[in-house]
This record gives structure tokens, sequence and C-alpha cells, in this order.
């Protein structure tokens, strides 16, 4: 049993496809494909039903899996420990950010980080939280962004800004003339939401429970679902309806001859806490504090307010 037939399994359990695997380990499909037999012969269990169109893990498999992450992880600490006293920062930080957060966080966090630690890379991805967290488990990324509440055993998360949502809509709306928006109008309105799987469509129902009963109404014309806030937010500006953002989001300056407009909502106004959280056994924690105060100093750009508070183990 090697470290190599460990990876592999691992990523045959990501994947469920015996090709997939293979590019993402950088072989050839034959070579994992032999390697995962090898390491079945030898532990005398089959880890994975094979199938023509897909792969999946055996519920023995599933522990052996769980179990090889974790030896995987383990190893990996030992070349920390090796490299304890070098620079921690010289190693490439992998950074994930869910989707309403990345594209607004990130043209300003990486400028930001690369002037706090200058010589360390980067590799950033967004994602679905879901898919994050399985990342982040699996060590395939070190640190994660998203919005709480995000809990994970073993996993360290420390809240970094406070984020309040808006209404979004045209220029042209009868609600311009208002100062703030309460929740409840929201039900007179074409509303435009981000499809089932997104966290911050879950906070906006949450926020106005009475939006989930027009959901869920067979009547219902009203919502149109969009797959990002960057095609909600160019629907607005066609008046196809009104939106909910994160004020980092509104990009009201984006377009010409001022075609949308935001306002707050009426106090108690719905908002977000953006977290950080990355596994207790990550081995740099230089490279986590020179994420924090990188975002620390991009805060005005995406409106955020700090929040000082400790971190908390999950």
């Amino acid at each position: 049993m090697t470290l190599t037939e460990l990876r592999y399994i691992v990523t045959l359990a990501q994947e469920h496809h015996f090709g997939r695997a293979a590019e993402r380990c950088h072989v050839s499909q034959p070579t994992l494909s032999v390697a995962v037999k090898k390491l079945e012969e030898e532990l005398d269990a089959a880890l994975f039903e094979r199938s023509k169109s897909t792969v999946q893990v055996t519920p023995l498999g599933e522990k052996i899996v769980a179990q090889a992450q974790r030896v995987l992880e383990q190893s990996s600490q030992i070349y920390a420990m090796a490299s304890e006293g070098k620079d921690q920062l010289a190693n490439p930080l992998r950074i994930g950010a869910i989707y309403t957060i990345g594209p607004y966080l990130f043209p300003h966090l990486i400028p930001a980080l690369a002037n706090a630690a200058p010589q360390m890379p980067l590799y950033i991805e967004e994602g679905m939280t879901a898919n994050l967290r399985g990342k982040l488990r699996s060590g395939e990324l070190d640190v994660i962004i998203v919005a709480l509440p995000f809990t994970e055993t073993d996993v360290v998360t420390k809240p970094i800004y406070e984020e309040h949502f808006e209404v979004l809509m045209p220029a042209s709306h009868r609600w311009v003339e208002r100062e703030t928006i309460h929740k409840e109008d929201l039900l007179e309105e074409r509303l435009l939401l981000l499809g089932e799987g997104h966290c911050f469509r879950d906070q906006i129902l949450e926020a106005c429970p009475a939006i989930t009963q027009k959901l869920n109404s067979p009547h219902n014309t009203l919502i149109a679902e969009g797959g990002s806030l960057e095609t909600i937010r160019h629907m607005v500006a066609s008046k196809l309806g009104i939106t909910v953002l994160p004020q980092s989001a509104l990009g009201t300056d984006a377009y010409e001859n001022a075609m949308l407009v935001s306002r707050p909502f009426a106090a108690p106004s719905p908002s977000r806490t953006v977290a950080i959280a990355w596994r207790a056994s990550f081995p740099r924690p230089k490279a986590i504090d020179a994420l924090i105060q990188a975002i620390s100093q991009c805060r005005q750009p995406v409106h955020g307010q700090p929040i000082d508070e400790e971190s908390v183990v999950s």
C-alpha cells in the first residue's frame, strides 16, 4: 500500500469516473485502474462497484476512503514538520470562495494579499458551499470563504465581516422614491432569485418567509431563477424584475445612464456574516494571518463591516 494508491482511491471516490480521476492524478486511465485493482486485491476487499457509466463506492470502501483521506493529510504534515523554520508564505495558498462572494472579493483581495505576502503563490476557486466543504476536508483547498452558519468537524471558522442586503431595481421603478424597503413589499413584485443550492437564496428566504409560500404556490408566476448574481443583475437592468443582493454585488456603477438603483431594507435589515474556514491541522498559520490581514485591507471596497470575534473550532 502506497500513498499514491491512497490518493488514487480518494480521487476516484470523488469523481466516480476512472477517466476524470486519472486526469486529476496526471496518469493514464489504465495506470490508475491497475493500481486501484492492485490495492483491492491486497486488501481482499471490493472498494468500488464498476459499471459502464459510473463508479460507486461500496459501504466498506467509504470507510477506507475516509481513512485514506486522513492518512494523506497526516502525511502532508510530515513535510510541513520537515520545513519548520522555513518561510510559511513561500508555498501556494489554495483559496476557495462561494459564488456570491468570490467575484466581488477576489479582485480586491488578490492585490492586497500580493502586497502582504508577495512571495506566496495563489490558487483561487469558486464553488457552492457543499463542494468547497468537500475540497477543504480532502485537502484540495487550504482555506475557504463562506457565509455563516458553517460547521465542520476539526475546522476553524473566523467571522471577518458583516454585509447587509439591499433591493436592486431598475432606475424607472416606482420604489425609487422610497428611502427604505420593507421585506413584505417583495411579495408585490417579480422577484429574481438564485437557483436552489445557493446559500444566498436560502438566506433571502429565511429573511422573508412569506416568499417561500409564494414559491410553493401552484399559481406562482412571479419568481424567475438565475444561475449567478451577474445574470440576475443584468435581468434587473433589462427591467425583468427586482432582486436582493449583498452590498458588494450591487454593481450599480457598472451600468451607463444609471440603469440600476438600490435601496436598503427598513430595520431590521437582513444581512450575512462572511467567514473564513480552514482545517485545524493546517500547518501554516502565518498564511492564514496574511489572508485575514489582506481581507481587512480590502474591506471597504466590499462594503463589509469588520467583526472582532475570536476564532472558534466547529
